[in-house]
């Protein structure tokens, strides 16, 4: 598994990669939580749930406006049996280990769902 920081300097496609690879290794992903659920971003007028493949790139954005949250992580037959079909009812995005000042690679869950199998 690569250290944070050898991951951030990737290229975006080598990290979609390493991300993928990772959580399949771990057979677990990461998200922000709080007290109200999870964190949600907007982007290019797309709504989704961010997802790291490790609590400590997932608290690198836990500043500012979610200092309050915390990573969590969820299981990949907890996010297969009830993430997948929960976004898509609500018609939102997976946005994949989201860089600050960088496009994020946004992809429909049952996409995202694919990738994992």
């Amino acid at each position: 598994m690569l250290k944070d920081d050898e991951f951030i300097s990737q290229s975006p496609e080598q990290r979609l990669a390493s991300f993928f690879a990772t959580v399949k290794e771990q057979g677990e992903l990461f998200i922000l939580n709080d007290d109200d659920g999870c964190v949600m971003l907007t982007s290019d007028d797309e709504e989704g749930v961010p997802v790291w493949s490790t609590a400590s790139l997932a608290s690198m954005w836990a500043d500012q406006e979610w200092a309050h949250c915390e990573p969590k992580a969820i299981s990949l037959d907890v996010w297969l049996s009830r993430w997948t079909s929960g976004l898509s009812k609500d018609f939102l995005n997976v946005i994949i280990a989201p860089m600050p000042a960088e496009e994020s690679e946004l992809m429909a869950p049952e996409d995202f769902a694919d990738k994992l199998a």
